[in-house]
């Protein structure tokens, strides 16, 4: 494990500065494109053929929630203004894009947002699931993998590199927000800005803490029926430095948060485009 976490992490240290720099990187080969459609944010991965990060990008939204595309038009442009800001920096059309799915997303609503990514002038190349993009990166064959998104926690477990499982319940950042909103007298927006300021995440996450829990019981449930000796939690949503520590005492099994956790899903999604 230590191993391919420690390359794990290195590579998303690589992939947060792009995306926080707006720089590109030289690459080799064909490029691909991951596009995750999450509820809070999307999110635009670009590698080259040796899955080395190139160039990313991002935007909050809310034009998605939980897998359904709830306003494709918006959904669209986001992707296109995502798509063209990368391909002015790298100086090339960006072609092939895959994106990604909750487990149990009904087939309509992957569909869609299939089409989001074909909309926005991509030739889709496959959609997976979320968790088993994640677990691209990750570099595991055994394990769970959960996905925290804005509103469902997915799991997915893997043996021998292949998924033997997975579900998805509702529960998330969204819900980490009514309960931040709720409990200090705030509205909802003013909430969510709140939970992403690293200044006050040790408030925050004292409020929300029951709702870590209750994801905690999710994942709990289904490991008690497919075992696994280890867990990986990656989203937006599990940001919190006290989030992993929450999870492993509540499941009393190891679990392992990689850095970045928001960017795995969308650097796996580009990892897995075209394979």
């Amino acid at each position: 494990m230590g191993d391919e976490l420690a390359q794990a992490n290195k590579i998303l240290k690589e992939f947060e500065h792009l995306v926080e720099t707006g720089e590109t990187r030289e690459y080799s080969g064909r490029l691909r494109c991951g596009v995750d459609l999450g509820t809070a944010n999307i999110v635009l991965a670009v590698v080259d053929e040796n899955n080395t990060p190139i160039a990313g990008a991002s935007c909050p939204s809310k034009v998605v929630r939980d897998g359904v595309v709830i306003d494709y038009v918006g959904a669209v442009r986001v992707v296109t203004r995502l798509k063209a800001q990368l391909e002015q920096a790298l100086g090339v059309e960006l072609e092939t894009g895959a994106c990604a799915i909750p487990p149990g997303v009904a087939e309509g609503s992957t569909k869609a947002l299939g089409n989001v990514v074909e909309g926005a002038g991509f030739k889709l190349a496959g959609i997976l699931d979320e968790p088993s993009a994640a677990a691209l990166v990750l570099g595991i064959d055994n394990g769970a993998v959960v996905d925290v998104g804005g509103g469902t926690t997915g799991i997915s477990v893997l043996h021998d590199g292949k998924v033997t499982f997975t579900a998805d319940e509702p529960t998330g950042g969204g819900h980490m927000t009514l309960v931040l909103s709720g409990a200090l007298g705030i509205d909802s927006d003013e909430a969510e800005i709140m939970k992403r300021d690293p200044a006050q995440q040790r408030e925050v996450f004292a409020v929300v803490k029951p709702t870590v829990e209750k994801m905690a019981a999710i994942v709990k449930k289904y490991v008690d029926q497919k075992p696994v000796d280890i867990i990986y939690v990656v989203g937006g949503a599990c940001s919190f430095d006290d989030f992993e520590a929450t999870f492993e005492k509540f499941i009393d099994i190891p679990v392992v948060k990689p850095h970045a956790p928001l960017l795995v899903t969308p650097l796996g999604i580009a990892f897995g485009c075209g394979n």
